[in-house]
């Protein structure tokens, strides 16, 4: 998404007004079946290697979004997600987090700052965003002696068709190292989403409702 950063450079005189948009508005209902329990991921493994970029200037906002540079997941995504770690680290290889679970005033501001047309590589805020369950996560690889991310097909956020988990076109190694997170996500139960390699939802993401609060408003309630 960083692609679009010129499009979008207005937004940098208007932080504020964003974010008071967005709070007064409220998430759509969702009654969930199960109980919140959002887990800090490097908590729960040091291991997991974090680039909180929605924390930073270096997204396709191109301001930060997030006051705190944290990811959590509920339980049984976090736990599914540390086993993948588990897995990878024995080809040498270990998580990079991006995202996890997103407060839905922020998903909100997402819509609002995207052209029409890539609005397919965020979720309107009117249905509300599995990353807002605390059941999707973004994130790809890297490699644990250089720890160093591994070559994609695509930059993270990037709004193109080379984001498209089947896209044909790119290197033979970026392909691979694709691929390869893909399997190891889904053999823990994620599924990718189709407009984005580096997009993960939990199986169980339809069980919890959206939320909309801070991540300093985690450890309060925890």
């Amino acid at each position: 998404m960083k692609h679009t950063r010129s499009v979008l450079i207005w937004l940098c005189f208007l932080p504020g007004l964003l974010v008071l948009v967005a709070a007064q508005t409220p998430p759509p209902p969702q009654a969930g079946q199960r109980k919140s329990e959002l887990v800090e991921l490097n908590v729960l493994d040091p291991t997991l290697k974090l680039d909180i970029r929605y924390a930073t200037s270096n997204n396709f906002v191109g301001r930060p979004v997030y006051k705190q540079a944290r990811a959590f997941l509920q339980r049984p995504a976090a736990e599914a997600l540390v086993r993948v770690n588990k897995a990878l680290s024995k080809q040498g290889l270990g998580l990079l987090i991006f995202d996890g679970y997103r407060p839905w005033y922020v998903t909100k501001i997402f819509w609002e700052v995207t052209p029409d047309d890539k609005k397919e590589f965020v979720a309107d805020p009117a249905k509300g965003s599995r990353h807002n369950r605390g059941c999707a996560v973004d994130l790809t690889l890297y490699d644990l002696k250089t720890e160093l991310p591994v070559k994609m097909p695509s930059e993270f956020d990037e709004m193109t068709e080379r984001s498209h988990p089947d896209y044909k076109c790119a290197t033979p190694e970026a392909q691979k190292s694709r691929d390869l997170l893909r399997a190891a996500m889904e053999a823990e139960g994620f599924k990718v989403y189709e407009n984005e390699w580096w997009h993960f939802d939990y199986k169980d993401w339809n069980l919890y409702p959206i939320l909309d609060i801070s991540f300093a408003a985690i450890d309060r309630v925890q």
